[in-house]
């Protein structure tokens, strides 16, 4: 809507609100003498994406997690296998910050992405166990889509 003035209190709460975890995560770091990762191989690299779309497809968009948006989104309908799709209920506010967030994978990719980071920094078995386990989840949907477009082209 082009021209419609955009209340920006809820976004900047929300922005606020991760640099406090971000900073914090940093803050315990230092105090706890971590050692920062010295970077991620192309293999984790792709694991830790594949890991955070899963992340972030589950949060935003899966039928089981709908109790976790329902505060602050409003069903509009279908969408992929097992998804449903969602918009924020406030018009304004951080409701309103926190119903994109919920029903958005892309907007909500920068936090999966943040706490899988500071996850390599704490728990670096753990997360790199869940990054995996998740990565083959998402791996698992993907040849179920594919297993589903040759069954529709095989019928054809």
């Amino acid at each position: 809507m082009s021209g419609e003035r955009r209340h920006l209190g809820g976004y900047l709460a929300t922005m606020a609100m991760y640099t406090v975890v971000v900073a914090t995560a940093t803050l315990l770091g230092a105090v706890t003498n971590r050692q920062l990762p010295r970077g991620m191989s192309v293999r984790e690299l792709a694991v830790t994406a594949l890991a955070a779309h899963k992340i972030s497809r589950t949060v935003t968009k899966a039928s089981i997690t709908t109790p976790l948006r329902a505060p602050f989104t409003t069903h509009t309908g279908h969408g992929g296998p097992g998804e449903v799709m969602e918009q924020p209920k406030a018009d304004d506010g951080v409701e309103r910050s926190f119903g994109e967030l919920l029903s958005c994978p892309f907007c909500f990719d920068v936090w999966a992405v943040t706490g899988l980071t500071i996850g390599q920094v704490f728990a670096p078995r753990a997360t790199r166990l869940v990054v995996d386990a998740l990565a083959a989840l998402a791996g698992a949907d993907f040849l179920h889509l594919a297993y589903a477009t040759a069954q529709q082209v095989a019928e054809k």
